[in-house]
């Protein structure tokens, strides 16, 4: 079963995401900080994450930066409510598959997140 992280610091959009996602037979880990997604990390590598660019305590670009420091290849795409060209010029040269925005659209959501898991298998 494909895994799928989901790293916001909104509770309320982590646990609709994990549901609607579980219901496609995706095994879903969530954390709500950078920090905490780090620490999971650790233990054991999603197969796609979902990563929040503005989050408290380290946001999404230095989760990223940290991951590809550690050696972490994982297949991220960047959620952000902004579209601000300075953030995502800051994801130069760090491996991002795509960026989503805010307010997600399911559909599109979905669409995003199973093709990037099909390509894995």
């Amino acid at each position: 079963m494909p895994k799928l992280m989901i790293v916001d610091d909104e509770a309320d959009v982590r646990e609709y995401l994990k549901s609607y996602f579980k219901r496609r037979k995706i095994d879903v880990v969530t954390a709500q900080s950078g920090e905490e997604a780090l620490g999971l990390m650790e233990q054991s590598i999603p197969d796609l994450i979902l990563l929040d660019i503005r989050m408290g305590g380290i946001d999404g670009i230095e989760t990223l930066r940290r991951m590809r420091e550690a050696g972490n290849q994982a297949r991220v795409v960047m959620v952000t409510g902004v579209e601000d060209p300075q953030i995502l010029k800051k994801l130069d040269g760090l491996n991002v598959l795509s960026c989503i925005h805010k307010p997600l659209l399911l559909n599109e959501l979905e669409k995003e997140v199973l093709q990037r898991i099909a390509a894995i298998r």
